[in-house]
């Protein structure tokens, strides 16, 4: 069976928008993996010197950094705790809770992509790389309508070329092979394309000056970029300075050519020449000499100038890009190092949040039907705390919370509220509520009090009257005033 001519020029929509990215994605790769080429080494140095090239890789820094405060916990789904527990455990089971992928490419490309299918062992989620994938969302209804999988082999030596093509609708999912012939047809039963996207810091009219396709979306990397190109352009300039300034000038009068000569009498190069150690001259006339050395401090004053403009438009504390604090931070001075970082991560975990919870709603209907996916409009994703932990903090402030009492000597904040600001995770919380159910629980023993009789070697003289008697010494320690003792 070929595919319709309308899938086609679907097809053919969404690829030519997928290849025309390709050249975005592998630029900000390039930064990401410190393999970017310097536009300009702002100093003419020849070929031999090109080694002498640094490339300082904040762009990963940034990256890493943020995705290693995006921690997902776990679900809630509205009141009910064994369908937010089926969802965890679900999203454990596919390995979502360990595949840190698509928060990667998230930060990296701005986009992330997951896709929901069946197999013959349940569902089935996959992250895919946006170089592979592309959704188109109506305009109109604001819906994804259709969605575009690449498959290419890896190990070719083409291995841009996609292999196969699997087109998302509503109502089907296609996969074509490159001739256009459909290999196989799977019908949808929701009627919904079980693809769904995530996208950083989403504009609502993308900007007319982004070179087509205007890819939806924001690289964590966008404002970092030029300032990794202008370090690394100081610290390779450094590096060739180091080797003609920072060591003594020195100079020859005198002497020929035929004096710089190897072992077999061939001439040496001016580099090789220059950056010999020893110089041994034939000549007699030959007189050599030396200038003063030159100061490195400018190339480090602008290093630590484009650091700290790095943390500023990125939010991570200025230690990132390698400037050490003096001072011993306290937790309130953390966290206000750290407030622009935290807020653009937690409006991350939003994103990324309600791209999770779809994912579940999409499974949940594919498992147990349309009727299931209902369930989870009332469904959140739950994230660990986005700043440096400061538990004694956080620890003091939940106490008191929960120490305040309403009218009718409640507490103001729930038991289990608290432990969820604690930052405890759903299964911490529910190991807690069975140990303190156990506590709450348990058997108690009775103990007979033990009696006074006055003939004890050890009772008190004087009798009752002398105020020295068991009444006046109270109860034996460990026993209450009933003589119940807990177990």
């Amino acid at each position: 069976m070929w595919l319709p001519e309308s899938a086609q020029q679907l097809l053919v929509r969404l690829s030519t928008q997928m290849e025309a990215g390709a050249s975005n994605y592998q630029k900000l790769d390039r930064y990401v993996d410190g393999k970017q080429h310097l536009r300009q080494l702002g100093l003419a140095i020849p070929p031999e010197l090109e080694r002498f090239t640094v490339i300082v890789n904040w762009p990963r820094v940034v990256a890493e950094s943020r995705v290693d405060r995006l921690d997902l916990k776990g679900f809630r789904v509205g009141d009910n705790l064994q369908l937010a527990d089926d969802a965890w455990q679900l999203w454990r089971s596919v390995g979502m809770d360990e595949d840190q992928s698509s928060y990667l490419d998230f930060e990296v490309y701005g986009r992330s992509f997951k896709v929901v299918e069946l197999n013959g062992a349940g569902p089935l989620i996959e992250n895919v790389s946006p170089i592979d994938i592309i959704a188109h969302r109506n305009p109109v209804t604001g819906s994804i309508d259709a969605a575009l999988r690449r498959y290419r082999d890896v190990d070719s030596e083409d291995y841009m070329s996609a292999v196969a093509w699997r087109l998302y609708l509503p109502a089907a999912t296609l996969t074509v092979s490159p001739s256009w012939q459909v290999i196989s047809v799977e019908r949808n039963p929701l009627g919904v394309v079980p693809v769904v996207p995530a996208y950083r810091n989403p504009r609502t009219t993308i900007p007319l000056h982004r070179a087509w396709p205007r890819i939806c979306g924001t690289s964590a990397l966008a404002d970092v970029i030029d300032l990794t190109d202008a370090c690394a352009r100081d610290l390779t300039n450094a590096q060739v300075a180091q080797e003609t300034h920072a060591v003594p000038q020195r100079g020859v009068l005198g002497a020929t050519k035929g004096d710089f000569v190897d072992d077999d009498g061939k001439p040496l190069t001016t580099w090789e020449a220059y950056f010999g150690r020893i110089w041994a001259l034939k000549n007699a006339n030959a007189k050599t000499f030396e200038f003063s050395s030159s100061s490195m401090e400018n190339f480090e004053r602008m290093v630590n100038l484009y650091a700290r403009l790095a943390s500023g438009v990125t939010g991570l504390p200025p230690n990132y890009f390698g400037l050490a604090a003096d001072d011993a931070a306290s937790a309130d001075a953390i966290r206000s190092r750290e407030a622009k970082l935290v807020k653009s991560i937690e409006r991350d975990q939003r994103t990324l949040g309600r791209q999770a919870v779809e994912t579940c709603r999409i499974v949940a209907g594919l498992v147990s039907g349309p009727a299931a996916m209902a369930a989870f409009d009332d469904a959140d994703a739950l994230w660990y705390d986005a700043g440096t932990p400061t538990v004694a903090q956080r620890a003091d402030a939940v106490t008191k919370l929960y120490s305040v009492s309403d009218t009718a000597g409640r507490p103001l904040m729930p038991r289990e509220m608290a432990w969820e600001e604690l930052g405890w995770g759903p299964e911490k919380i529910a190991r807690a509520k069975k140990l303190l159910e156990a506590d709450e629980t348990a058997d108690y023993v009775y103990l007979k009090p033990e009696v006074d009789d006055g003939l004890r070697s050890d009772a008190p003289t004087g009798g009752s009257d002398s105020g020295e008697g068991p009444a006046a010494q109270g109860q034996p320690s460990g026993t209450s005033d009933d003589g119940i003792v807990a177990a």
